[in-house]
């Protein structure tokens, strides 16, 4: 029974349709860019948040649950600006103000370069949600320099820069809240994936150090680690296949977009997580338990 609940994790965040969240397919661009439409109505004191990597999966969820709840959101994006557009118009439908801004988060001077932006269109940033990612799979013994550097890169390097840069910003008011998204494989490694395993629980360690570095600034620093997540990708497999996924998972079932993102919510605005620094929220059905 051991062994086939281990096949089943081991095939449950190997594949690359499996749903574990700061996975994102898209090439880094160099150049970096802003685009807005209308400016929305919302309270002046609205908090300012970017969100990387949010013009789709799982980031495009959390970019939307905090303009629903009337934040200003940074829309942060590395490819193509449509689906961006889309969520910035979808914010403000939803109550929400939002803007759309190109950045490689691989690239320290474009994330600067996107801090200066923010601030710009909306005078601050209150919050930091590092959720870009990207995977390049394979076994340790075939894998190229190139796969392992560029995934450190942005799922992990990406972490540490954009909270270099937003410490800048609120550090000066002595009040922030950063929470990186990481994943429950960087808990538990997974065959096939040493570059996201060694980079998601980098984030880990770095959430640890950051909320140490911070916390005399008024800054929290917290990680959510989610696993198996309903998104496109899953959407493409069959139900059988699903079910099967669905055994390992102790509540027998996916996890929904929302509430990753509703956990994100509470650690970037509710007022009772002004107490919590330096912890790691698994969202993940219980699959990571004990880990």
């Amino acid at each position: 029974m051991v062994a086939t609940i281990s096949f089943w994790i081991c095939l449950l965040v190997s594949s690359p349709a499996s749903g574990f969240t700061g996975i994102s397919l898209r090439s880094p661009f160099r150049r970096a860019a802003v685009s807005s439409s209308a400016i929305s109505m919302v309270a002046d004191d609205a908090k300012v948040c970017l969100v990387t990597g949010a013009s789709r999966g799982l980031g495009r969820s959390i970019a939307l649950e905090l303009g629903k709840s009337g934040c200003k959101v940074v829309v942060n994006y590395a490819a193509s600006e449509g689906p961006a557009l889309q969520v910035v118009e979808e914010i403000k439908k939803a109550g929400g103000d939002a803007i759309a801004i190109k950045a490689n988060c691989g690239d320290p001077s474009e994330i600067n370069a996107m801090f200066d932006k923010a601030v710009e269109a909306f005078g601050t940033v209150d919050v930091l949600v590092n959720n870009a990612g990207i995977t390049k799979d394979g076994l340790v013994a075939r894998m190229k320099p190139e796969q392992w550097q560029s995934v450190i890169d942005i799922n992990l390097s990406g972490v540490f820069y954009c909270s270099q840069s937003f410490f800048k910003v609120a550090s000066k008011k002595r009040t922030g809240r950063i929470i990186n998204i990481s994943s429950v494989v960087g808990q538990f490694g997974n065959p096939g994936q040493a570059n996201y395993a060694a980079a998601k629980g980098g984030v880990l360690g770095l959430t640890m150090s950051n909320a140490k570095e911070f916390a005399t600034r008024g800054i929290t620093v917290n990680a959510i680690c989610p696993g198996f997540i309903e998104s496109d990708m899953t959407g493409e497999l069959s139900p059988e296949y699903l079910a099967k996924m669905a055994e390992v998972i102790p509540l027998k079932r996916l996890g929904k977009p929302e509430e990753v993102s509703g956990m994100c919510r509470f650690l970037a605005l509710d007022p009772a997580a002004d107490y919590i620094t330096g912890h790691f929220f698994n969202v993940d059905g219980g699959i990571a338990m004990g880990c």
